[in-house]
């Protein structure tokens, strides 16, 4: 059977678990949403005809983009999307705790406005 999203969510908050306090400091209002796949606009936004391309999607601000000028919008969003993950999984043979991970950490570099390098060391350090 599958894994389901109690699953997915569980293994994408132990990741964040895992990460430096300045890193965790930060997370706080950052909300960790699973869904099956992401929307039809979210997937013509972004250019993605094939919902099964898109694992994850950081929605938001990056920590150093914000200002007294953002209050009053909508929480940071970490999407994680439950199908796309489960076929990369299978397609990739690499274990669903590491990919979790691994899109985890990428989206919240996104909210760091991190670079790819940098997202590579903060994977590594939560390894």
């Amino acid at each position: 059977m599958a894994p389901g999203a109690e699953r997915i969510e569980a293994i994408a908050r132990a990741t964040i678990a895992k990460l430096p306090s300045e890193f965790i400091a930060h997370l706080g209002n950052v909300v960790l949403h699973i869904e099956e796949f992401a929307d039809d606009a979210t997937l013509a936004e972004m250019g993605i005809e094939n919902p099964f391309e898109l694992t994850g999607l950081y929605s938001g601000l990056a920590v150093g983009s914000k200002s007294i000028d953002h209050s009053g919008t909508m929480p940071d969003m970490i999407h994680l999307y439950r199908r796309a993950i489960l076929d990369e999984w299978v397609e990739t043979g690499v274990t669903l705790e590491a990919l979790v991970a691994h899109v985890v950490i990428h989206e919240i570099g996104h909210h760091f406005g991190l670079s790819d390098e940098d997202m590579h060391r903060l994977e590594e350090l939560a390894g």
